[in-house]
């Protein structure tokens, strides 16, 4: 099976989404900033999840 997940286009695309709802008023400045700083915490865990490299048992 081929794994073609793209974190950085994840996140990009999560970046925008949170950028498009501040820009309609959706999210105050505050609400933003903190938004951002849970999707870098829970970008920084993806890679640390995906960023090994796989072995198999007994090798």
């Amino acid at each position: 099976m081929t794994y073609n997940f793209d974190a950085e286009k994840w996140y990009e695309n999560q970046k925008a989404l949170l950028t498009a709802r501040r820009e309609r008023g959706e999210l105050s400045d505050a609400e933003f900033a903190l938004a951002i700083e849970d999707l870098d915490r829970r970008f920084d865990e993806m890679i640390a999840r995906l960023d090994g490299t796989f072995q198999l048992p007994g090798r």
